[in-house]
């Protein structure tokens, strides 16, 4: 496996990792401190620790893999990081079906669509390039087993 190829594709781009962080950190503030509510009970508290998995997640994707020694293992991080944090997104999406009203209600579910659309395009690409990356490593291995 490429070494470089595989620091390229794990490395995310600076401009998409923060603009994830700033949608995270404006969700965050708005269900911490907005005027969002729900009235079936426990429903916020429940948002707003769906809300900090979310950006523990993010997070999590947007890390350093360099520590990882070989380049399958940070591809495997990557994909795996992606993977929760897809889950993690459905997980807030439910939740956030029990916010109901407050003033900023509309604004609420304008940064949740925000989320939505920062996430789910770009990680079907990288998850299709770690694949690639995957398969290409196992492609090669058989190839080299043909041969001898």
């Amino acid at each position: 496996m490429d070494a470089e190829a595989v620091r390229k594709s794990v490395t995310l781009d600076p401009q998409w990792a923060n603009e994830l962080k700033q949608a995270w950190l404006a969700l965050m503030e708005l269900t911490v401190w907005g005027d969002v509510k729900s009235t079936r009970l426990g429903a916020m508290g429940k948002l707003r620790k769906k809300t900090l998995d979310l950006g523990e997640k993010l997070k999590s994707l947007a890390a350093d893999r360099e520590w990882i020694p070989h380049p399958r293992e940070r591809v495997k991080n990557a994909l795996g990081s992606s993977f929760n944090l897809r889950d993690s997104l459905l997980q807030l999406e439910r939740a956030a079906k029990d916010v109901d009203g407050g003033s900023e209600l509309a604004s609420f579910s304008q940064l949740m669509i925000r989320l939505h659309t920062l996430i789910v395009p770009p990680l079907e690409i990288l998850e299709n390039q770690w694949a690639t990356l995957l398969d290409s490593q196992y492609q090669d291995e058989d190839q080299e087993e043909d041969q001898e």
